[in-house]
């Protein structure tokens, strides 16, 4: 499947920023199951100063705003061609070692709240089959419902509210499998929906690592594993490694920003 993305991110500052700097994690990764074809990056108020991989070889952009900017916008346009391959990604790569996908962050440590939801699990002896019933069990516990919970929301936060999106979910995922013994990690990125072309932001997922197979995703909000109409930008122990943009700026106190995602099928010419 040739997938087009169109993704705009827009800021409005409240006064002047004197100095601005962001970390862009919005270029996704040729890996297993997809390929980048293209993927350009355009910017208004703020300049492009380096390109480097990080320890989990996402591709990160270093922008710096432009002196006394008010509004910034960053632009990615890009095609994809995705394969479904079962949501396995395959062998481990990138400079982190294993052992950090089982220590557990801030944002995922299991509390008594992932233990309840740990013994409630059935006693499956098959990893995957473990793993996939962890997916369902977090879906039944936590309704998809935006506005109760921010990026700051602990795993055992959003199983105190019952209610999360997809991070919440995907961090929920990863302190349980962690707890069980399993190498997890969160993934950023794009869905094409069955039913809408635009979209308010990208998606977020989960991935453990499996022996035999490798990592594996599991898309918990959607109860599914990744297929032909997800793609893949950034991976990290949590939200807070896999960030599509993090950064600091000095001068203006306040900020609103406007996201706005097109991602659809593209007809592939013969």
């Amino acid at each position: 499947m040739r997938l087009a993305i169109d993704h705009t991110t827009h800021y409005v500052f409240s006064g002047p920023v004197s100095r601005g700097l962001q970390r862009l994690r919005l270029m996704p990764k040729t890996s297993s199951g997809q390929r980048v074809i293209e993927w350009n990056m355009h910017f208004e108020g703020a300049l492009r100063q380096v390109e480097y991989e990080d320890p989990n070889s996402n591709h990160v952009t270093l922008i710096s705003f432009d002196p006394g900017v008010t509004e910034v916008t960053i632009r990615c346009e890009g095609i994809v061609d995705t394969n479904d391959e079962n949501g396995i990604i395959g062998r481990h790569s990138g400079f982190m070692p294993m052992w950090q996908f089982l220590e557990q962050t801030d944002l995922t440590r299991a509390g008594p709240r992932t233990r309840s939801l740990l013994a409630a699990l059935g006693n499956e002896t098959n990893t995957l089959a473990t793993l996939h019933a962890l997916s369902a069990h977090i879906r039944e516990r936590v309704e998809y419902a935006a506005g109760h919970t921010d990026s700051a929301t602990t795993a055992e936060g959003v199983l105190l509210a019952g209610r999360g999106v997809c991070q919440d979910h995907a961090h929920v995922f990863i302190g349980a499998a962690r707890a069980l013994g399993f190498p997890a990690r969160y993934v950023s990125g794009y869905l094409m929906m069955n039913d809408r072309v635009d979209q308010d932001a990208g998606h977020a997922w989960a991935e453990a690592f499996v022996e035999g197979l490798g990592w594996v995703g599991f898309d918990i909000s959607n109860g599914i594993s990744p297929d032909a109409r997800y793609v893949r930008v950034a991976t990290g122990r949590d939200y807070r490694d896999a960030a599509p943009v993090t950064g600091i700026r000095y001068g203006a106190r306040d900020e609103s920003m406007h996201v706005k995602l097109a991602v659809q099928q593209q007809r592939v010419e013969q």
